[in-house]
């Protein structure tokens, strides 16, 4: 995936988040997650040694209230969160590129999660026409078409059970994690969903 801040853009918004008020360092990685709409989370070793080189340049200090430490912007942070004022906005304008990049390409892995589904299923019943044809002895378990047929809707069901878990998995962690679930995500997941059936529905009828 595209990188959602370009080098040293981080540090001048994690100044602008705190210029707009005093935040501890989970409300910070937060402020960050929502506002890529979930698409970044940063990492406490990606935030507290930035907000630790601030405090270093006297641009932030800290205080502790109970177990929270309080990151605050100090008048030198302040003026320079002004005199860039341009680049935020350059930054605000990437950020929203950068955020539209990632969801289009968490669309396209769904939709190719569901080409897949497809081609599994339709080779599945191509599989089990072409035992059907070629079953010579059905006397014989080993060779009667209803065995590979059983066989081989085992493997759809398998199939049809992996994607499921690994979407909702997918869902349920970008969700938990404070994401945005666009409705045309869902749009897409459901008309995949019905072009996969339809599919099936054409391979079995022949």
């Amino acid at each position: 995936m595209p990188p959602v801040f370009s080098h040293g853009d981080l540090r001048l918004y994690l100044l602008n988040l705190l210029d707009e008020g005093p935040r501890h360092g989970y409300d910070i990685m937060q402020a960050l997650s929502d506002r890529t709409g979930g698409t970044y989370t940063p990492s406490a070793g990606t935030i507290y040694p930035r907000l630790a080189k601030l405090e270093e340049e006297g641009l932030v200090t800290k205080t502790v209230d109970g177990r929270k430490t309080i990151y605050q912007i100090t008048p030198a942070g302040h003026a320079e969160v002004e005199a860039r004022a341009g680049e935020l906005e350059g930054i605000e304008a990437g950020l929203a590129d950068s955020v539209r990049l990632i969801a289009d390409e968490v669309r396209g892995s769904v939709q190719e999660a569901m080409k897949s589904l497809r081609a599994d299923l339709a080779a599945a019943a191509q599989e089990e026409r072409a035992g059907t044809r070629t079953a010579t002895d059905a006397s014989s378990p080993a060779d009667d078409p209803r065995v590979e047929s059983r066989e081989q809707l085992h493997r759809a069901d398998a199939a049809v059970a992996e994607f499921r878990a690994r979407v909702r998995s997918d869902l349920r962690t970008h969700v938990a994690r404070g994401g945005t679930l666009a409705s045309s995500i869902v749009d897409d997941l459901e008309a995949a969903l019905d072009g996969a059936a339809r599919a099936v529905t054409r391979a079995l009828r022949g």
